[in-house]
């Protein structure tokens, strides 16, 4: 059966991830354009710089997240074999599902983090044109929470399917060497 304190574990973590990407969509920040004190150049204005923080932190704890896992089940392809069957292929899909869904959030996260950091300091004078205020685009660190919470699911039952394979795999019977018997050489 697979150890309650790593699902709980990792279920906690995921959920502070999908928190701080929530947070993080909800207070990306947003640009003015601000004219000078002497009204001869525009420029940008942006509020408040929370949601790289917390989009960052979603990074951070999602990793964290898929480290616990990848560490406490061997990261599917290490330690003892599995035991043929259902568990074992669907815990195989679900690993490489999970790992996809890991990536495409993982790039989301850091995709607005490093967007919402970003601040242009243009300025221009009121006969250039319009001046444009770069910030990261409604949706992506939604995106990124979407993801996390689609790893979350899939990394949980990973793991339930890779236990249940790793209980049916069991020892060789006793008397039986775990290698290969071969004649002698003569």
């Amino acid at each position: 059966m697979a150890s309650k304190l790593v699902l709980i574990l990792v279920f906690v973590v995921d959920l502070i991830a999908f928190g701080l990407a929530v947070a993080a969509e909800q207070r990306r920040s947003k640009a003015t354009v601000v004219p000078d004190s002497e009204k001869t150049y525009n420029h940008c204005v942006y509020d408040s710089d929370i949601a790289t923080g917390y989009g960052v932190g979603a990074f951070l704890f999602l990793l964290l997240s898929q480290a616990i896992l990848m560490a406490v089940s061997k990261c599917f392809c290490c330690g003892r074999s599995l035991g043929p069957g259902g568990p074992r292929a669907c815990a195989l899909l679900l690993f490489l599902f999970s790992w996809l869904t890991f990536l495409i959030a993982e790039a989301c996260l850091l995709a607005g983090s490093v967007r919402n950091a970003h601040h242009t300091r243009y300025r221009n004078m009121f006969f250039d044109g319009n001046l444009s205020c770069e910030t990261v685009r409604k949706g992506v660190f939604a995106a990124g929470a979407a993801f996390v919470l689609f790893t979350a699911v899939l990394s949980e039952l990973y793991y339930v399917y890779y236990a249940k394979a790793a209980r049916s795999s069991g020892a060789p019977p006793y008397g039986e060497a775990p290698a290969v018997g071969m004649s002698s050489y003569r």
